[in-house]
């Protein structure tokens, strides 16, 4: 696969992609759609949709996927930048469409991401659709599960709630249903952290495995995997530690875990999303 590399230093125009107003369940969001096939929600993290979520993204529209990307926080296209992605993450902490603390219920916006994947659906056909969280929106791949047409949901790094390392993002009867759905479709969900990452803690993957069960396939990837030179200023003052692996701290060169992440999470698209359906994983 060619490299995509974004140079940290330079915003994104997103001229590649198509800026659609999407109003559903009475809100109207920006979405950003390109490429053809199957759709996959790729959901941003936090400061918002960076070069290298783009870059992310572009490599999932690639694939041969139609990427649908929200914007749910920060200016599009831009680098993170430390003062500003410290204000965007303070402004969304106290939204009412995040719940930022405390676990036990999903976010509310996530009834506007699973109705975005019903349309992504009815647009693109095919079995159904993926989704990728990242950070901030990292469960609310999982919480998608609600939505039949979600088929292949990977979280990455779920860093909600805050103030609870084991805590999940989700009120209890909602995760028994999506374990239900995992196991009657023989479905599962795909995630993926650093070993080091203060915001997604092994606490977390426990409760997601003791929740979910071997429906749970979990990657952890070796702090010295990471990337560390050329972070944007967020990711370097603010994040601080090993976290996004497959944007910020993707190393983009063959044979690197980051790399390997990213394949294995393009695979679980393919299988799930594209005739023949109803591969194994």
């Amino acid at each position: 696969m060619p490299s995509l590399q974004v140079r940290p230093q330079a915003d994104d125009p997103l001229d590649d992609f198509v800026p659609r107003r999407i109003a559903l369940d009475g809100e109207t969001k920006t979405v950003h759609v390109a490429g053809s096939g199957p759709a996959v929600v790729v959901m941003a993290e936090m400061p918002g949709i960076s070069p290298e979520v783009t870059r992310f993204a572009r490599w999932v529209r690639d694939a041969g996927f139609t990427v649908y990307m929200p914007s749910l926080f920060g200016r599009d296209g831009a680098v993170p930048g430390a003062q500003e992605g410290r204000e965007v993450f303070r402004r969304a902490c106290v939204s009412a469409e995040f719940r930022a603390l405390g676990g036990g219920r999903a976010s509310p916006v996530t009834h506007w991401l699973r109705a975005l994947a019903r349309l992504a659906h009815g647009e693109c056909g095919g079995p159904g659709v993926g989704a990728i969280g990242m950070c901030f929106t990292g469960n609310f791949a999982l919480a998608m599960m609600l939505e039949p047409a979600v088929l292949a949901p990977v979280l990455s790094q779920p860093s909600l709630p805050l103030d609870e390392p084991g805590g999940i993002e989700m009120a209890p009867d909602e995760l028994a249903a999506v374990r239900e759905r995992l196991e009657r479709e023989d479905l599962t969900v795909r995630a993926y952290r650093f070993e080091g990452d203060r915001f997604c803690r092994a606490e977390r993957f426990a409760a997601y495995a003791q929740a979910l069960g071997p429906r749970f396939v979990a990657r952890v990837l070796p702090d010295g995997a990471a990337r560390r030179e050329g972070l944007a200023p967020f990711f370097e003052q603010v994040v601080a530690s090993p976290h996004s692996v497959v944007t910020a701290h993707l190393i983009d060169e063959a044979g690197q875990p980051t790399v390997a992440a990213r394949d294995e999470i393009l695979a679980f698209f393919a299988r799930r999303l594209m005739p023949p359906a109803g591969g194994q994983d």
